[in-house]
């Protein structure tokens, strides 16, 4: 006959977590344990999330507009005027995007002109 067994106690309050990691993200990690500990939504700022966009605010959100209302960059260039080839260097960075042209992209892309300058 089986006997019943007692189970040991789970603490499942607190358990300690040891972690090999580089010492550049070391800070990172803390901050974000100490987040999650203190039940606080982790907030993290665009340039730690997509470092490789920083100083490309401008062609990104360009793109981002584009992608929002559908438009590809040759149906943009129609209604725009602008050639689909310089959209495309806006993009990219190859090419300032200018005043006149923000405010083209922008009436096309519902959006204020100023966060394509």
């Amino acid at each position: 006959m089986p006997v019943a067994m007692k189970k040991p106690p789970i603490d499942d309050e607190m358990v300690t977590i040891r972690l090999r990691v580089r010492r550049s993200n070391a800070s990172k990690i803390k901050s974000f344990a100490y987040s999650v500990e203190s039940e606080k939504e982790p907030s993290f700022t665009i340039e730690e999330v997509f470092p490789e966009y920083v100083g490309k605010e401008k062609q990104v959100a360009l793109r981002a507009y584009r992608y929002r209302e559908d438009l590809t960059q040759k149906q943009l260039a129609d209604r725009t005027g602008i050639p689909q080839r310089h959209i495309s260097e806006m993009e990219t960075g190859k090419r300032p995007i200018g005043k006149e042209n923000a405010k083209k992209l922008a009436e096309a892309l519902n959006c204020d002109y100023r966060s394509l300058l």
